[in-house]
């Protein structure tokens, strides 16, 4: 059994046991964005209860005072998540006696799928100006997102040797997919046009190391850029859309049109079908239509009574 990391107890330090935590989930190969959270949400906890760390019941009460406070449950889930992977950690290394919310569990949330329709996808891919760089990108992108689902961290991380044109495929390396395992995604011709159109809108002193989702001087774009882009899109269309909203469309749309759950779980690169499960949901309008195609009284009677207008039609023949 390898030789465990001891800290003294009595001197040790929370942004010393914090900095020791996060070199460890770094050289687990931790994303970047999961480090800043790490170190977002355990500091913000013990800046607030800044003496309570050695002290194994005031750190209870302060941790129980900290997660009973009024907040939404996606609030209260991350918070907890991270101080409870800290606290574990802390108790595996000897540092601290026990994780006093070693027990917690997340709350239930409601997951916040939006249906946008078509005719609003259709207005929004024609606000980006394609006669410049920017909106290019931004149209190549919110295309390359609605036809695979990719996430907009792995979109920002994509290199030209990424993309296989020949064969219109994208593929996704283990270092910048969000679950550390490389996946292969299918793209449709007009999104590798417009892939292709940017590419050749590069910079000609950017060299490869450049992603081709970037700024106009060539820096890598990253999450909050995108969210400013998609909030002018948004004002100017009159409805708000979210990166991650063109992801859930994508997912809604693969099953309406036929796609079944399994591939869409591939696609997305989600660990487990129940991640995938959330999207299939269907509008009021879809059930009808459903129910219209595969009720069994389809087959108990000779004509199919599918709709309201075609009762009182063979009504008024029968009269």
């Amino acid at each position: 059994m390898p030789k465990q990391l001891k800290v003294n107890n009595s001197n040790s330090d929370w942004e010393d046991a914090l900095q020791l935590f996060l070199s460890y989930k770094k050289a687990q190969g931790r994303s970047d964005l999961t480090i800043r959270d790490y170190e977002r949400h355990i500091s913000s906890f013990f800046k607030r209860y800044p003496d309570c760390f050695n002290d194994t019941e005031k750190l209870r009460k302060c941790l129980i005072e900290y997660l009973s406070q009024p907040m939404k449950p996606v609030t209260y889930n991350l918070r907890m998540k991270n101080l409870k992977a800290f606290l574990n950690w802390c108790v595996e290394e000897g540092i601290i006696p026990t994780n006093p919310i070693a027990k917690f569990k997340p709350r239930k949330t409601d997951d916040r799928i939006v249906e946008i329709d078509i005719e609003t996808l259709q207005k929004l891919l024609q606000l980006p100006d394609r006669k410049t760089f920017a909106g290019l990108r931004d149209y190549a992108l919110m295309l390359l997102t609605l036809d695979t689902e990719i996430r907009p961290k792995e979109a920002f991380s994509l290199l030209k040797d990424h993309f296989d044109f020949k064969n219109l495929q994208v593929v996704i390396p283990s270092d910048v997919a969000k679950t550390r395992v490389s996946r292969v995604l299918p793209i449709s011709p007009v999104t590798a046009n417009a892939i292709k159109k940017l590419i050749s809108s590069r910079h000609p002193q950017w060299d490869d190391s450049v992603p081709v989702f970037c700024s106009v001087s060539g820096k890598p774009l990253n999450r909050y850029r995108w969210n400013e882009r998609m909030r002018e899109y948004s004002k100017q269309l009159g409805v708000k859309i979210r990166p991650y909203d063109l992801r859930h469309m994508f997912a809604l749309l693969y099953l309406k049109n036929g796609g079944y759950e399994l591939s869409l779980q591939k696609i997305m690169g989600h660990t487990t079908l129940e991640m995938t499960k959330k999207y299939v949901h269907f509008t009021q309008k879809d059930l009808q239509e459903i129910h219209a195609k595969v009720t069994p009284i389809n087959s108990l009677l000779k004509q199919p009574l599918n709709r309201v207008g075609n009762i009182k039609n063979q009504n008024k023949k029968k009269e």
